[in-house]
């Protein structure tokens, strides 16, 4: 359908959830897959899904938010990939709790996964896109990268940051002919972020995901699958004029 075939795309988080959705929906398109994930059980296993469908695929193992795993790991892929035309920044943490019960741990760390990350990832594949003037980048934000919400400090914090960053990137890579844009979904279930989250919240004694998916408008929670279809869309050339925006994927929950 986006005519993928010939490009090659890294995503980071695809282990689980939708960044497990994205890869497999990019190398149904055509794009030979490069995963870089903490969890290598489940890398392979997504890797093995796509292998099964006919797709090409390698995996790397590391943390978003450790200089060294990022640079090896983007460099091995770069070489077995042969060409990166596609980065998806997706890898990311949450932990819930209001501000003056987190501890600096958990703050600490959401901000080196979620924003870090998105900044290593990025500062080590771009010179790949820059050197033949055209790629694009797609990083994950959320729609609590636009809206405060209590109990959610450092995840809004992490999310805001990497919508300010993707209009940086924008800005500094359209002469390179490289695309920048973000993706901020709503509540989205099956996923390894949610289940955590909704124990989390079970514990605080917060609302659960079904209780919350009461104010959404289209009457649902959202599926990986959902952001997966905006994400292969606007990598595809059918989002060629656009870059330096925060797409929601939100059903509603947020109209901003």
């Amino acid at each position: 359908m986006y005519s993928l075939n010939g490009r090659s795309a890294i995503v980071t988080g695809a282990a689980h959830g939708i960044g497990r959705k994205i890869a497999l929906r990019l190398s149904e398109e055509g794009c030979d897959i490069g995963i870089f994930d903490i969890d290598e059980l489940r890398a392979k296993e997504t890797a093995g899904d796509i292998r099964e469908r006919g797709g090409r695929v390698f995996v790397e193992v590391g943390s978003v938010a450790n200089k060294d795993d990022v640079d090896r790991a983007m460099s091995t892929l770069a070489r077995e990939l042969g060409r990166v035309d596609i980065l998806v920044n997706n890898a990311g943490i949450l932990r819930v709790g209001k501000i003056l019960a987190m501890s600096e741990k958990d703050w600490d760390d959401t901000l080196r996964v979620n924003l870090d990350g998105v900044f290593l990832v990025s500062r080590s594949v771009i010179p790949h896109m820059i050197a033949r003037k055209s790629g694009c980048v797609l990083n994950l934000a959320s729609w609590l990268g636009k809206k405060g919400v209590a109990s959610y400090g450092a995840y809004c914090a992490s999310k805001f940051a990497v919508i300010g960053l993707t209009q940086t990137m924008a800005l500094e890579l359209a002469e390179y002919g490289i695309r920048v844009n973000a993706l901020a979904p709503g509540l989205i279930i099956e996923t390894k972020l949610r289940a955590e989250s909704e124990a989390m919240h079970q514990a605080q004694g917060l609302p659960l995901a079904a209780e919350r998916a009461k104010s959404i408008p289209l009457g649902r929670v959202g599926y990986p699958d959902d952001v997966a279809r905006l994400a292969t869309f606007l990598v595809s050339d059918e989002a060629a004029y656009m870059t330096g925006q925060a797409i929601n994927v939100s059903g509603g929950l947020w109209m901003n």
